[in-house]
């Protein structure tokens, strides 16, 4: 089930983040800020954050996109991420799909994706490049030396 996230699924992202293993400190505290303003309602409506629990209830991914500001229909992918131990089983699929549909019924538009080129990134890559996200952009040397930003993007029709 897909669900707005609730105070009870704080320590579950970041127990999330950090298990992933791919986030250093510093992204996971972003990450974390964005949480926190979503959960006290100071975020105006700018991150779009949802969880994933499993049909025991379980917490096993999350997803946080949102509108960028001054663009007309453009949408940033911020964060996703899916619990080790469920990996596989479509969940990720699910929350983009999810995400998709939102955007849809935003009045459509674009969705960027914004990676790293670093090993630990390539599945995330793959992933986007599976779910019919196209790279545009490489920025070279972005993050750090040898560490590139790579941009992609998904254009989504509007649902009626």
């Amino acid at each position: 089930m897909i669900k707005p996230i609730t105070y009870q699924d704080r320590e579950n992202i970041r127990a999330l983040l950090k298990e992933t293993g791919v986030f250093n400190q510093s992204e996971i505290a972003v990450a974390m800020e964005l949480v926190d303003l979503v959960l006290a309602k100071k975020d105006n409506g700018d991150y779009q954050t949802f969880s994933y629990h499993d049909v025991d209830n379980q917490f096993r991914g999350y997803i946080c996109f949102g509108p960028i500001p001054m663009t007309d229909c453009r949408y940033d992918l911020y964060w996703i991420a899916v619990d080790r131990k469920a990996r596989g089983k479509g969940i990720a699929e699910e929350l983009v799909a999810f995400m998709e549909r939102q955007v849809a019924r935003n009045g459509g538009g674009k969705i960027y994706v914004d990676t790293a080129s670093t090993p630990p990134y390539g599945a995330a890559r793959g992933f986007y490049e599976k779910q019919r996200y196209s790279p545009v952009c490489v920025l070279d040397d972005f993050y750090r030396k040898g560490d590139s930003k790579i941009i992609f993007v998904k254009d989504i029709e509007a649902s009626n």
